[in-house]
């Protein structure tokens, strides 16, 4: 048995190495993206293998992807036994932040072999020159001062 640092109120450190590791599998961790610039489109592309590309629907909206669709749930049959039911069925929804100004209403989706893969043409960015107005003021004149002379003090 391994030495535990005491941390109170962490009631998880003993359950740790007792039991197996519970996790709860869900469908949002299997939907990761890749989000780059090919040929000066932004491309999404999600590996949804198993998902009837009929079901999905695909919004781009304020540099944003909204991917959504569903998993067919399988009849379960009483005849077997399962050991792991980790597979998720059901309905999932993935938005996606795009990292730049995009054409929305150009638009692609593919999928093939269960990869999906957006391509959104970027908007072109227009540059802006801007001239900086100094403004100039005008020199200080500088009064002359004569120094006083001194006086002495009248006895």
């Amino acid at each position: 048995m391994a030495i535990i640092r005491w941390k109170p109120f962490n009631v998880g450190q003993f359950l740790s190495e007792d039991f197996p590791e519970l996790r709860i599998p869900r469908l949002a961790t299997s939907l990761a993206a890749d989000v780059y610039e090919e040929d000066n489109k932004v491309m999404v592309e999600m590996d949804l293998a198993g998902i009837d590309p009929e079901s999905l629907d695909i919004t781009v909206e304020d540099n944003y992807v909204h991917i959504a669709g569903s998993r067919e749930e399988s009849k379960e049959e009483e005849r077997k036994n399962y050991y792991y039911k980790e597979i998720q069925r059901g309905s999932f929804e993935r938005t996606i932040r795009l990292p730049a100004n995009v054409k929305k209403e150009k638009a692609e989706a593919t999928f093939e072999d269960g990869i999906l893969q957006v391509a959104i043409p970027k908007m072109e960015e227009k540059k802006t020159t801007i001239r900086v107005a100094a403004k100039k003021r005008p020199a200080e004149r500088i009064k002359s001062v004569k120094p006083k002379a001194k006086t002495k003090p009248k006895k």
